[in-house]
């Protein structure tokens, strides 16, 4: 009976839930442009019953899709590593993932969601079984719209900017922190192909992704504020910026309007130090700006330089006034110098920037050799025989071929005399090592032949000393023979006493 009327309550649930209609947009309009009527587009998903129904076991993560629907696209979110889930259409028949219909079912699963596109989905009560966070059983992509700041009027080749944006769904901001798993936020500048321009065929940059991990100019992860940070090192011309947002399942794109990209306002220039020994030894670098879209007034610099023996200076130029901004660099060697710069200011409409300078080097020559000209009034002496204009021309008080002979017999004797000593010395290094020699085997000689007399003495002693010593007592008839001498005594004849 309890089954029964359990049976009946569930029934006349299902019967009462109605539906609500949606007409799916997913086209992506400007940031700007905000619609009201998406703001109160029903979603295409009602969820079944009340808290307490959903919190029954066979009711939990059901869902109802409208009849006129023809594209849904849903995400799941589950517990990290668990496995997909498994949609059951209102007829029983069931939709896992690797055995679905690739033309009408379109599925993605990661770590911690499900995306499934679904066209022309049946109409009625869907379920998803599976581990899915509670927090957000289902999300329901209907119309995903990019709000990003609008690009500045004034902006510069090689500046750095900060931009944010956020997402909606359908009129509301996303604020499910795990939907910046699932999607990618990016911008991209294409080349609008204005021969009067620079950038005239070139290909399309990517110019910043956005992020929400609370890392670079990004201030708080995950609040559902993007931040990218632009770092515009493409040339100067004409672009059309490209708001792209991907899923892996679908990119919306937005066309921006058209912009100016000016070249990099900064000017650098330096004044060598003079070669010839009259400089101050300093290499003199300038800082200008263009002035029509830079408030010179406003412009910082911070720099570093780069010397030829590869060692780094650091510097910074912070005096205000609308003057060229000066430093001096230490002009102490010949080679290639390397400043690079970043730039702080205000632009002529009042905003800030940060810039990064494109590396600017110099090279710094040794100074020149003297070269002696060996032409006189431009002619040659040799040539046109006239050595004694080049004699005197050279300062010599006398050009006569005598004193030229002179000269070279005393270059003669001065080579002789170099010969001389030379020879003198090597003979005298040697006679000292000659007489080093024979003392020094004289010596060996000497150690060898007292070496020799004292082993012969101490052999003599050694001699004497083994010989026995015949005392009285051996001379004595007392001592008898023993043993086997004993026996040999009664053998021997006795030798008649005198």
């Amino acid at each position: 009976m309890k089954v029964g009327v359990m049976k009946l309550v569930l029934a006349l649930c299902l019967l009462g839930c109605t539906a609500s209609v949606f007409s799916q947009d997913t086209s992506l309009p400007a940031p700007s442009s905000q619609g009201t009527q998406a703001d109160t587009a029903p979603s295409p998903i009602t969820d079944l019953g009340d808290e307490y129904e959903n919190s029954i076991k066979l009711l939990q993560n059901r869902f109802r899709i409208d009849y006129n629907v023809k594209e849904v696209s849903m995400i799941f979110f589950r517990e990290y590593g668990s496995a997909p889930v498994v949609l059951v259409r209102p007829d029983g028949s069931k939709l896992f993932q690797g055995r679905v219909d690739e033309a009408n079912v379109k599925w993605f699963d990661a770590d911690t969601f499900d995306m499934i596109t679904i066209e022309n989905p049946m109409p009625g009560p869907w379920q998803a079984v599976g581990q899915v966070n509670p927090a957000s059983r289902v999300m329901v992509i209907s119309d995903i719209k990019l709000h990003a700041t609008p690009l500045p009027s004034i902006l510069f080749s090689g500046e750095i900017l900060k931009s944010t944006a956020y997402l909606t769904n359908g009129g509301e901001k996303i604020d499910n922190k795990q939907f910046r798993d699932v999607v990618e936020l990016s911008i991209e500048f294409e080349s609008a192909n204005d021969p009067n321009y620079d950038n005239f065929g070139a290909n399309e940059a990517e110019i910043a992704k956005f992020e929400d991990n609370g890392r670079g100019m990004d201030e708080r992860p995950m609040d559902g504020v993007f931040t990218g940070q632009f770092n515009l090192k493409v040339a100067a011309g004409k672009w059309q910026p490209v708001y792209r947002v991907d899923t892996p399942m679908f990119t919306r794109e937005q066309i921006g309007t058209p912009i100016i990209l000016h070249t990099n306002p900064v000017y650098v220039d330096v004044e060598l130090d003079a070669t010839d020994g009259t400089g101050d030894g300093y290499h003199t670098l300038s800082v200008d700006v263009d002035r029509e879209l830079v408030n010179i007034e406003s412009l910082l610099i911070d720099g570093k330089i780069r010397f030829p023996n590869a060692d780094i200076q650091n510097f910074s130029l912070t005096e205000g006034g609308d003057g060229v901004r000066e430093h001096l660099i230490v002009a102490y060697e010949e080679g290639v110098y390397r400043v690079k710069l970043t730039a702080y200011g205000t632009t002529s409409d009042g905003r800030d920037f940060i810039l990064d300078v494109p590396e600017y080097s110099f090279l710094a020559e040794a100074p020149a050799p003297e070269v002696i000209d060996p032409l006189i009034d431009g002619e040659d002496p040799i040539v046109d025989g006239s050595e004694d204009r080049l004699a005197m021309g050279n300062g010599s008080t006398s050009a006569n071929p005598e004193n030229t002979q002179s000269m070279v017999e005393d270059d003669e004797m001065d080579s002789g005399t170099l010969t001389l000593l030379i020879v003198g010395v090597n003979g005298t290094i040697i006679l000292i090592g000659v007489i080093a020699a024979v003392i020094i085997i004289i010596l060996k000689r000497r150690k060898a032949s007292g070496s020799a007399s004292t082993k012969l003495a101490t052999k003599k002693e050694n001699k004497k000393a083994n010989k026995k010593m015949v005392s009285e007592s051996d001379l004595s008839l007392d001592n008898e023979p023993k043993g086997f001498k004993k026996l040999l005594a009664k053998f021997k004849k006795s030798k008649p006493v005198e």
